[in-house]
């Protein structure tokens, strides 16, 4: 995991606190934070790709997370 901003939970169950995505009343599940949901559609396209072909798995995945990064960042 990264210490870099994760962008909040991607998709919240429960009261969330509007200033920083936290559950609120201890109920609920956070789920996957967007940054994760950025990084599972960046590596979605990228594994259709043809040219992704024989390279590790583990080299996609942090490029996935690099793009979901730059995602955050622009946003």
């Amino acid at each position: 995991m990264s210490d870099k901003d994760n962008g909040g939970p991607a998709f919240p169950f429960g009261q969330t606190s509007e200033h920083d995505g936290r559950l609120v009343n201890g109920w609920g599940s956070e789920g996957m934070t967007l940054r994760d949901y950025f990084a599972a559609k960046a590596m979605q396209g990228m594994c259709a790709d043809p040219s992704t072909s024989g390279r590790k798995g583990s080299d996609i995945a942090e490029e996935a997370y690099q793009m979901a990064d730059a995602m955050l960042a622009a946003r």
